[in-house]
């Protein structure tokens, strides 16, 4: 095998790709750009080595979230809850008897971006559930890198608005389901944590990769009671480590999901995925010995449901399934 001059392996890793959505000249630790959708999928070009504007995230934080509740009395219309406002809750659709599920969007999106309202209906077309979709998209919309270094405190205030929505308002830990995709993975695994790691059950949709290896603010283990995870994208822009309790890979886990071109649309599969797992819970997942089975797809251990929205569900391990390439997959 020849090997690469360290400096034409830094020029490499400088190159800028021409060809938008095309993630196909990306090396983990070493390229500097990488392609990554908004809300709409429009590929957006990302310079790993931009600077963070710490004065931007000193003005904007964790503090700028906003909680849009909906339930199956307002399945569309969002009813905006306040940290420290009572009767935000009060004059709410809210219940404390009711599951909770919390949806949390990545980068460049918001709340209304399309993974939410599909999360949001799939989980009220099988349970009268409270769900909260949170907008953070002030700080989601600032450079990659500065919004990498705003998610602890966006995933902070989070977990500190459901400690007190649940001692003031009341609910049940045992009863509380976050999910995130992306940026947002790491978001709901902060929010975990800083609730003491209560929530029965943490999902991760394709947890992005870069800036995340060995990042201590990563989703991990200590975010829920049961943490799973759905890699969809691994290597590019999802992490490809198991880092859950359950780590599912649809497919290989890797670019190109079925129906995919480019690894921007294998990252988004993952939201659809549990979407449709939620409606169906069709997809049955066969444990893997190691990574490297699970990526091959060959692994026929004990069978393990990938995604649903049971919220008592517990599993652990690594598991591998092959999925169509169209909804519901």
């Amino acid at each position: 095998m020849k090997k690469i001059p360290l400096k034409e392996m830094i020029t490499a890793g400088d190159a800028v790709p021409s060809v938008p959505g095309d993630n196909s000249h990306y090396v983990e630790g070493l390229s500097r750009y990488i392609w990554m959708p908004d809300g709409d999928n429009k590929p957006h070009l990302v310079d790993l080595h931009e600077p963070v504007d710490e004065e931007f995230l000193n003005a904007r934080n964790g503090a700028d979230n906003q909680y849009w509740l909906f339930t199956r009395s307002n399945p569309n219309n969002r009813q905006v809850l306040v940290h420290g406002n009572i009767n935000s809750v009060r004059n709410s659709n809210y219940r404390a008897a009711r599951p909770l599920k919390v949806i949390v969007h990545g980068w460049n999106n918001n709340g209304n971006t399309a993974m939410n309202p599909t999360i949001t209906s799939a989980f009220l077309a099988v349970q009268d559930a409270n769900v909260i979709v949170v907008d953070w998209n002030r700080v989601a919309n600032s450079n990659y890198n500065t919004a990498v270094r705003g998610v602890p405190s966006v995933g902070q205030h989070l977990g500190n608005f459901l400690v007190w929505l649940i001692n003031t308002a009341g609910g049940n830990w045992n009863n509380v389901h976050l999910v995130g995709f992306s940026l947002g993975a790491h978001v709901v695994g902060n929010a975990g944590r800083t609730a003491g790691g209560r929530p029965a059950r943490v999902t991760g949709l394709d947890p992005a990769g870069p800036q995340w290896g060995g990042n201590s603010n990563a989703l991990n283990r200590n975010s829920g009671q049961y943490v799973e995870c759905i890699h969809t994208d691994g290597r590019l822009l999802g992490i490809m480590n198991a880092i859950g309790d359950a780590d599912f890979y649809p497919n290989g886990g890797r670019n190109p999901q079925p129906g995919c071109t480019t690894s921007l649309c294998s990252h988004g599969r993952a939201t659809d995925l549990f979407a449709s797992s939620v409606r169906t819970n069709h997809f049955v997942g066969r444990r893997c010995p190691n990574i490297h089975e699970a990526e091959l797809s060959t692994c026929s251990g004990n069978a393990f449901n990938m995604g649903n929205g049971i919220i008592s569900k517990r599993g652990s391990g690594l598991y591998a399934l092959r999925t169509r390439n169209a909804w519901p997959f």
